[in-house]
């Protein structure tokens, strides 16, 4: 049987024929559309799009290293990346390489804030990812004048400034927009990791820096790896620079350790911690508002019961959660007798987390987030209104404006920030109370830290994030925080995870989620300031300051010289490539 043939005179190879088998002209077409298939792969994989892959995996790597995990090690490897991403890229791609980079990150470590509310909360993670652009295209601009100087000098320098430029970056998501939200701070990856001690020494912030140096170190490794390839006896120099830039910050971490606290000498107290559960997690944990605060009565009550039976050591003070009592105590009776019954039987004042009514008019819906201190004989006394209410969740900021976007606005609260430091005596115990998310705002820490507090308290709720990360990811907050400060820290949480953390950053002991139970450690009632609490804000200060005015002369520079020459002088490659 004759093979059918064509007779259009084309010739798929681009020529002209007559009388093509319609298979072979099939195979031509195939082979030319997988030819272009192949290069558009090889273009998506050439430099733009293997950055794009580079910037999504550093991204990720950095989340993978936050609590619960224990892989303090990822962090620096996903700034790394992203170093590795932005390298010699011009503003406008470094700007996309690095909202890819915060989005790969912030979206799966923030992805509690959607379980309960939707993915209206996603808008947090995408926000905190527009503001980690900036710094990628500041990496990329100071990764393109640092190829002007001595290869070594770069070498050593870069990962230093671009160290200096993520802190920058991290003070503008701890104050922009709404009070900032720096829940994501690198520093908070660190509490497993050998660079900890360090915020005993150079407080959090130095943590942060140190983190970073060592991931863009890590870029640097790698270049001049690379740039060695078939030339080793010239580039070892850039290599063992690449490796002390990369040892530097651990040398840092071992020094802290003969900063950090222990309290082995300081006189102690034994506090103990209530865990009361709640009926159910989520946003409707308080529905029934008054069996949450029944919950933890009764939890304080056990634990009178095991004191007068020797089986536990009687407290000097005991501490109860935020939204305890979700019930306002000084107007509700019944709460408020619940609260005294608990104190009477336990025979010591509880620091209760209550929320308290900002006005007597009924249609005013304000409210405070309040430490109060209830003493069994007199009742309530001296309190804490929470310093900094978290937006979009206990206030609506621009409530009338997004609400033509969504009725979710609704369920904001209408919370009212407190003006002063949460510095209380209890039982004579002087008492740093933060509230929450507070943890995470250095300065308020700070505050009661130098207001005289000889132990941490965080009250928190996280009832409303169920079984998620939340927790952890606070508790991490709370291990970085006793080290820079040199601190116990006690976490009252209503459903877990309660906690008691040592000055050396170590969960001594702790309840799990959604179990009811209390903690009775002994306290040691540090007054040592650390150099952490005194160098945190100009360690802070000192490097976005380095780092913007370093920015500012570069750019000085290269619109004196005019456009850079688009080599690198090491021969590394082209800096301007797109």
């Amino acid at each position: 049987m004759a093979t059918p043939t064509l007779h259009d005179g084309s010739d798929p190879a681009g020529g002209s024929t007559h009388d093509v088998p319609a298979d072979a002209l099939a195979r031509a077409r195939r082979d030319r559309r997988r030819l272009r298939r192949q290069g558009r792969l090889r273009r998506l994989l050439g430099a733009g799009g293997l950055r794009i892959l580079v910037a999504v995996l550093g991204g990720l790597a950095l989340y993978a290293s936050y609590a619960p995990s224990t892989l303090w090690w990822l962090a620096p490897v996903g700034l790394g990346l992203l170093g590795l991403a932005v390298h010699g890229r011009r503003i406008r791609p470094a700007l996309g390489l690095g909202l890819l980079f915060g989005l790969s990150f912030y979206v799966p470590l923030l992805i509690w804030t959607s379980v309960y509310i939707g993915p209206v909360a996603v808008s947090l993670a995408v926000l905190e990812a527009m503001l980690t652009a900036p710094v990628a295209a500041a990496l990329a601009f100071s990764s393109r004048r640092a190829a002007h100087w001595r290869p070594g000098t770069a070498t050593v320098l870069w990962p230093l400034w671009a160290a200096a430029l993520w802190v920058a970056g991290e003070a503008l998501r701890a104050r922009f927009p709404f009070g900032g939200f720096p829940w994501g701070g690198i520093a908070f990856s660190q509490p497993d990791g050998p660079l900890l001690p360090a915020a005993s020494l150079i407080g959090a912030t130095g943590l942060a820096f140190l983190t970073a140096l060592a991931g863009f170190a890590l870029t640097g490794l790698a270049r001049a790896g690379w740039a060695a390839r078939g030339r080793w006896r010239p580039a070892r120099p850039l290599l063992l620079l690449a490796v002390v830039a990369l040892i530097a910050p651990f040398v840092v971490g071992v020094a802290g350790r003969a900063t950090v606290q222990t309290g082995e000498d300081a006189p102690r107290s034994v506090i103990a911690v209530i865990q009361g559960n709640v009926p159910e997690p989520g946003l409707e944990f308080n529905a029934t508002r008054r069996a949450v605060t029944q919950l933890h009565a009764d939890r304080t009550r056990a634990l009178a019961a095991a004191v007068r039976a020797g089986t536990a050591p009687a407290p000097r003070l005991v501490v109860w959660p935020e939204n305890s009592s979700d019930i306002d105590p000084y107007r509700d009776p019944v709460a408020a007798e619940m609260i005294s019954d608990a104190a009477r039987d336990i025979g010591v004042p509880i620091l209760v987390g209550a929320v308290v009514d900002a006005s007597d008019d009924p249609d005013d819906r304000g409210s405070y987030n309040m430490g109060i201190v209830w003493d069994p004989q007199t009742g309530p006394g001296q309190t804490y209104t929470k310093r900094h209410p978290v937006p979009f969740a206990e206030y609506m900021p621009w409530r009338s404006f997004f609400r033509l976007f969504t009725s979710w606005v609704d369920r904001a609260g209408f919370f009212l920030p407190g003006d002063a430091p949460g510095n209380l005596d209890v039982a004579g115990v002087p008492v740093g109370d933060v509230i929450c998310f507070e943890v995470v705002y250095e300065n308020l820490v700070r505050d009661v830290v130098a207001g005289g507090a000889q132990v941490l308290v965080v009250q928190t709720n996280n009832a409303t994030f169920g079984w998620t990360d939340e927790t952890y990811q606070q508790q991490a907050m709370s291990r970085v925080r006793a080290v820079e400060n040199g601190r116990e820290v006690l976490i009252a949480a209503t459903s877990g995870v309660s906690a008691v953390i040592a000055p050396t950053g170590a969960v001594e002991s702790s309840i799990p989620l959604f179990t009811p139970g209390y903690l009775t450690p002994s306290v040691p009632l540090i007054s040592t300031t650390t150099p952490g609490t005194v160098l945190g804000a100009p360690v802070e200060w000192g490097l976005t300051g380095a780092a913007m005015l370093a920015l500012v002369w570069q750019a000085i520079v290269s619109m004196r010289r005019g456009r850079p020459d688009r080599r690198t002088p090491d021969g590394a490659g082209t800096v301007g490539a797109r």
